[in-house]
């Protein structure tokens, strides 16, 4: 097999393009997939969200609700080699925790094969109503242009990266919304895009965090944890004769283990990112504005990204701190020969 990573572009842009004439729709309600949606609660009031176990956290990835929809097959890109793995010693490799346990109770073909049938099920969704944008959409060309800069960096982080089919898409909703599910597979609704009027450097700080979040199989973590919990207060409950009280200690449990984990998740993310986007070419201090202009927008009705992402001052701090790590990485990197900029806000 050959080491080139793929980035992949799915046969439903074939679909997409064909259709195109009828216009792609940019205010459209695109449904999150299962395995992003369960990380999420059906709250909305802020009072409700003080008791809400998910707002309470940072949490970005969800547990995996698999899909019974075939994969379509992809037409792949040729990538860039991939780059040998950095020394030990620079950028924030030594910041970065060891890889959980918990992730060996769960096998990752299972993982990034469930991911792969949602991502593809909700492509399709999207398409049918023309609320998935055109390959050639310049703002998918953005995209995919950022990622391709992006992924050649992953493998360094997580070998299996390297024969992941990468497919990134843009889905037609004003949320302010994005994620990266395991195997590679990256979403950016229209809203977050429009909205915050994002720059290419920030572009490049949340694809850099949410690819960060499938390399270092926080799904799969969190799923090998959850499962762990789940026997070990099920067989106290069946010595001891517990009965319902055993099921109360499997949800309490559950919620524990999930509340650390989610935490180290989103500073994991934000380390990993910064550096992926940092040798990427992308100014990581972007990361600094990414998180005011998430601020600024949360002062109104909070958008969707925030429910899971929640910003503060503490994690642009946290930021700040470790830039001086991350900045010569971005000094020596290549940078983008093309700008793209953020769409138009007069005209979807």
């Amino acid at each position: 097999m050959s080491d080139d990573l793929r980035l992949i572009r799915s046969s439903v842009d074939e679909a997409v393009a064909a259709n195109a004439a009828a216009g792609f729709r940019t205010d459209g309600d695109v449904p999150l997939p299962p395995l992003v949606a369960a990380r999420r609660c059906g709250c909305r009031a802020p009072a409700a969200r003080l008791g809400c176990g998910l707002h309470g956290r940072r949490l970005f990835t969800g547990l995996m609700a698999a899909s019974a929809v075939n994969l379509l097959p992809g037409v792949a890109w040729a990538q860039a080699p991939t780059p040998p793995a950095p020394p030990v010693d620079e950028g924030l490799r030594k910041e970065v925790g060891k890889t959980s346990v918990f992730v060996n109770a769960v096998p990752p073909e299972q993982v990034e094969q469930a991911a792969a049938q949602q991502f593809r099920q909700m492509a399709r969704e999207a398409q049918q109503k023309n609320q998935l944008a055109p390959p050639d959409h310049p703002q998918v060309v953005r995209l995919r242009a950022i990622a391709q800069r992006i992924i050649p960096f992953a493998p360094s982080w997580n070998p299996r990266a390297r024969d992941w089919k990468w497919d990134v898409q843009l889905f037609g909703s004003a949320q302010v919304n994005a994620f990266c599910m395991p195997g590679g597979k990256i979403a950016f609704y229209w809203g977050i895009l429009s909205k915050l009027q994002l720059s290419d450097d920030e572009v490049a700080m949340i694809m850099g965090h949410e690819v960060a979040h499938a390399l270092r199989e926080h799904a799969r973590e969190r799923m090998g944890k959850q499962a762990a919990t789940r026997l070990g207060a099920n067989l106290v409950s069946s010595l001891f004769g517990l009965g319902q009280l055993g099921d109360l200690a499997v949800g309490m449990g559950a919620q524990l283990l999930t509340l650390k984990f989610s935490r180290d998740d989103e500073t994991e993310a934000d380390l990993v990112g910064l550096e992926l986007a940092a040798r990427a070419g992308y100014n990581p201090e972007a990361g600094v504005t990414l998180w005011q202009k998430m601020l600024q927008a949360n002062k109104g009705a909070p958008p969707e990204f925030m429910s899971t992402h929640p910003a503060g001052d503490s994690r642009i701090q946290d930021i700040q701190k470790v830039l001086p790590k991350v900045q010569p990485l971005y000094a020596r990197a290549p940078k983008p020969e093309q700008v793209f900029g953020p769409p138009s806000t007069s005209k979807s």
